[in-house]
């Protein structure tokens, strides 16, 4: 392993000074561009142009295309990431985004407020057309982010987003998927048939998709018994849920 580690070592520095030499000799005596420090990037010319897989790069996009084909009069983001799903919706609408941690950049289209979904303020009830939490959840009441300790905080923080929905509304909720398990403190992982009783009272279902573990996203499929009772074969995959509020 360590011959195999030292030639590709040695393969990407030839790459590099063999460049270098040639971009010397193209310079010539021109002083526009002196060379500064040297830089040395070896890895990226044998690596792919980008990553188009895993959790958050499928639910992002898969929730933000179906908020726009939705067009609420207003929605809501608990949670989600600011630098993926939250700066896809701002591209095309308002969003106003809520969330227990400070959030001191202005951006236009984006609303920030801070607060904590356990406490919830009395002017957020049967507010909201749609609301989104995109791998938030898992995380209510391990502490990772300040949250009181609260073995059952993914179920109060359900509770208190059905208040703040309105009837009818859409919930986009997306989180881990697997053999039901607390991993301390990071998340929980969820089975689909725990969070299918979960939501059976207060919501529909209009759509489940899936990413699997290798990272590959399946939209809209079936929920037939046996696929649910094995999380679609995921250890740690991501379920994407789309409900209607009863």
């Amino acid at each position: 392993m360590k011959l195999n580690f030292r030639f590709l070592k040695k393969v990407k520095n030839k790459f590099y000074y063999d460049d270098l030499k040639e971009l010397t000799k193209q310079k010539g005596s021109d002083t526009s561009f002196p060379f500064g420090k040297k830089y040395p990037i070896l890895n990226e010319r044998f690596e792919s142009s980008g990553i188009l897989s895993g959790h958050y790069f499928h639910q992002d996009l898969l929730v933000a295309r179906k908020i726009f084909e939705n067009n609420p009069g207003n929605h809501l983001d608990i949670g989600s990431r600011t630098d993926g799903f939250v700066a896809h919706i701002a591209v095309f609408r308002k969003i106003e985004v809520m969330d227990i941690r400070e959030l001191d950049s202005k951006v236009k289209n984006i609303e920030f407020t801070k607060a904590d979904l356990m406490q919830l303020p009395d002017n957020m009830l049967n507010k909201y057309d749609s609301i989104s939490t995109l791998h938030v959840i898992e995380h209510f009441g391990l502490g990772r982010y300040g949250d009181p300790i609260d073995y059952y905080g993914h179920i109060k923080a359900i509770e208190n987003i059905t208040k703040m929905l309105k009837s009818g509304g859409k919930l986009y909720f997306s989180t881990p998927i697997g053999p039901q398990r607390i991993e301390f403190n990071a998340h929980r992982v969820f089975s689909i048939e725990y969070l299918l009783n979960i939501f059976k009272d207060s919501y529909t279902l209009d759509s489940f998709s899936y990413v699997d573990d290798s990272g590959d996203l399946y939209e809209n499929v079936v929920l037939e018994s046996d696929k649910v009772h094995s999380n679609f074969d995921c250890q740690y995959g991501c379920g994407i849920f789309e409900f209607t509020k009863k």
